[in-house]
């Protein structure tokens, strides 16, 4: 029986490709298991912190510009009302990151980078799909939500402009939180922060 060489040259490339990513993916996390804990601690939690206050000043920053345009407090109004439902949004992406990244971090002690490849996989996708169902019941049940944290007739059309834009890019935003755990696990805190 022939073997066609290309289907051949395809399967050897593809499984030295594997063992070099698994042999990088063990070399990057060499220091996990023989740092001094104090020491990790200080290189992950600096990233982490950091990036929780950029976001934060982002956040304040973003309603000065909106109360001083011509939306004024309506449109701080508006963002406030739309803020709490985003932040339940990243509350199950970051569920699912940490879940994954937990998990990950048990599969890189056993060196078992088969399992570690698939729980990441699993992490990504079940993230995506809960983006999904979040996005399409934003959009069903939007202005029941939106009465539900605090919008008024007045504020509504705003509120509801703003939080279809949100909508729109929860996926996004989603994957992205989740991801941070998973990246910081795989042992990159300040790539996990960009």
């Amino acid at each position: 029986m022939r073997i066609n060489k290309t289907v051949y040259t395809h399967f050897l490339l593809s499984k030295v490709g594997s063992i070099r990513r698994m042999k990088i993916m063990e070399s990057n996390n060499k220091y996990l298991g023989s740092e001094k804990v104090s020491k990790l601690l200080f290189k992950f939690s600096i990233p982490c912190i950091l990036s929780l206050l950029i976001s934060s000043l982002y956040n304040i920053v973003d309603q000065i510009f909106i109360g001083n345009s011509e939306l004024g407090y309506l449109g701080n109004a508006a963002t406030s009302i739309v803020f709490p439902i985003t932040i339940i949004s990243v509350a199950f992406a970051w569920e699912i990151g940490d879940g994954s990244a937990a998990f990950l971090s048990l599969c890189q002690g056993r060196k078992d980078t088969k399992n570690a490849h698939i729980a990441i996989g699993n992490g990504i996708l079940i993230n995506f799909i809960i983006s999904i169902l979040f996005v399409i019941a934003g959009f069903l049940f939007m202005d029941k939500l939106l009465f539900l944290f605090g919008a008024s007739e007045t504020t509504l059309p705003l509120a509801q402009a703003y939080f279809k834009i949100i909508l729109s890019f929860i996926p996004v935003y989603m994957l992205a939180n989740g991801m941070n755990a998973i990246i910081r696990a795989d042992g990159s805190p300040g790539f996990s922060m960009a």
